[in-house]
Parts: C-alpha cells; sequence; structure tokens
C-alpha cells in the first residue's frame, strides 16, 4: 500500500495526471500541480490541478489566434490512500 502522506509532489502530480490525461483534448496536455494539501482526518490529498485545452470557438482574430489558441482550466481532485481518484471537482479560481 502507498504512504500517502509521504507521497512527493511529483508523485502526486503523476497521479493526478493519469487519472485526467483523457479530459484535455491535446495529445500532451500541459499538467500542473498548483496546490497540494494532505487531509489527515479523511485520509486523502486534495489536489489543484491544472492543465491546457482548445479554446472553442476558434478565436476570431490573428492576435486572439496567438495568445488564445488555449486556455488553463483548474481542477480539483481527490486522492484517496491508494492514490486513485476519490474526487474530481470544479474549480474556480476566484473564489
Amino acid at each position: 500500500m502507498i504512504n500517502m502522506k509521504t507521497m512527493t509532489l511529483k508523485d502526486l502530480l503523476h497521479s493526478a495526471s493519469t487519472q485526467l490525461k483523457d479530459l484535455s483534448t491535446l495529445d500532451d496536455p500541459d499538467f500542473r500541480l498548483e496546490q497540494a494539501v494532505y487531509k489527515e482526518d479523511e485520509k486523502i490529498w486534495e489536489l489543484i490541478v491544472s492543465y491546457l485545452v482548445r479554446n472553442n470557438p476558434a478565436p476570431t482574430s490573428l492576435f486572439a489566434d496567438i495568445t488564445l489558441k488555449h486556455i488553463r482550466l483548474y481542477k480539483k481532485v481527490n486522492l484517496d490512500e491508494n492514490g486513485e481518484l476519490a474526487g474530481f471537482y470544479l474549480y474556480d479560481m476566484a473564489g
């Protein structure tokens, strides 16, 4: 069994990326671990992970095409004591 309390940030990112890889429309999504908190009472890691997706509808100006071709989404992910997905949530950076 994995010792969830001692997982490294790299391990956490790898576990979350494995669970989330099919959500992105890109072949090699740019997953980033933005936040990691171990919840002792629940025995889970609460992670905020960001990744790129294609911006649809397509931008209408040249400048927008260069800067807004992809957008970064943020998701809250909970990993259980086995490193498996225990929760997946919408995440609003504003609140």
